[in-house]
């Protein structure tokens, strides 16, 4: 069992920053790739941005310039410093990692529960 605990999401007004954490737990041997999805009323589910093992990060082209993500491998935890946020930013924010678990040579993926991030004034 590998369990996925975000936080950091809330009410902010546009141009405002956020900070979400991500904290993984549970069978853990090896994490791979690390990253936030999000997705908004009525629409699919989007990655955000990612990070990979050895640092080389990715982002949607929407959050260039205004979201960095960031990872502790000591701590098994991913970040996502989101600034100058604006109104279609509001969505629900979903951690994701691809790991390796104990005792099994198979790569897997595990999801947080969401966290909720509104923009508005």
């Amino acid at each position: 069992q590998v369990q996925l605990v975000e936080s950091g999401g809330g009410l902010v007004q546009p141009g405002g920053s956020l900070r979400l954490s991500c904290a993984a737990s549970g069978s853990i041997y090896r994490i791979n790739d690390m990253g936030w999805y999000r997705q908004a009323p009525g629409k699919q589910r989007e990655q955000v941005a990612n990070i990979i093992s050895g640092g080389t990060t990715n982002y949607a082209d929407s959050v260039k310039g205004r979201f960095t993500i960031s990872r502790d491998n000591a701590k098994n935890m991913v970040y996502l410093q989101m600034n100058s946020l604006k109104l279609e930013d509001t969505a629900v924010y979903y951690c994701h990692i691809n790991l390796y678990k104990e005792y099994d040579l198979r790569p897997s993926d595990a999801w947080g529960q969401g966290t909720l991030v509104t923009v508005s004034s």
